[in-house]
């Protein structure tokens, strides 16, 4: 099936402000044939973002920033998480420059190259947000310390962790975001090559 295959109704904006909140009635083609009944769906319209995991090839570390995350409140002992570096899409930029302006903002580290692991959409049941992930060059010795935009409200701590050691924190739970966990596991697994080109 493809874009065609849907029918958009009618598209009613319930909410502007920094995200947005539209109501759609839509209807699509079935596999059975022929379109489906009305459904009504909201919609989180959000900008795309971009992750981050800044990696020492030398060293074999990443580095993880930590921040209060307020969708964690209600479910989490912990809200405050372990996560890559990232921001969203909200200016004329590619995602390649967001991630390096990102890095600095959030964890003062310049990346030297990106790697593009994926791109993926984390809730498409009910967002239109769109992932950009990256693995990016950096050298962390002496990375650390707390950073952030204070206009934008960041407090943001940065720490580097053995490779090894954030694999662990993935697969004991203490990492628990999707970036972060997607990011991890595809440097797991193509970790010699990356070392070998970046070394």
């Amino acid at each position: 099936m493809q874009r065609e295959d849907v029918e958009v109704i009618e598209r009613e904006a319930c909410f502007s402000g920094f995200y947005k909140l539209d109501r759609l009635r839509l209807r699509h083609r079935q596999f059975a044939g022929g379109m489906g009944p009305a459904l009504s769906r909201e919609l989180f319209v959000r900008h795309d973002a971009v992750c981050v995991l800044p990696y020492d090839p030398q060293r074999d570390t990443v580095v993880l920033i930590e921040q209060f995350r307020v969708g964690a409140l209600e479910k989490s002992a912990n809200p405050w998480l372990l996560e890559l570096v990232a921001g969203l899409i909200d200016k004329d930029e590619v995602p390649e420059e967001v991630a390096r302006r990102e890095a600095i903002e959030e964890a003062n580290l310049t990346l030297t190259a990106l790697w593009p692991i994926t791109q993926y959409y984390p809730s498409p049941g009910g967002s239109d947000e769109r992932v950009h992930l990256y693995v990016g060059r950096c050298d962390s010795e002496g990375a650390g310390g707390v950073h952030g935009l204070a206009d934008e409200g960041e407090d943001i701590r940065v720490h580097v962790w053995a490779l090894e050691d954030a694999l662990a924190a993935v697969k004991d739970g203490r990492i628990d975001n999707a970036a972060s966990i997607i990011a991890l596991q595809w440097l797991a697994l193509n970790r010699a090559e990356v070392r070998g080109l970046w070394s």
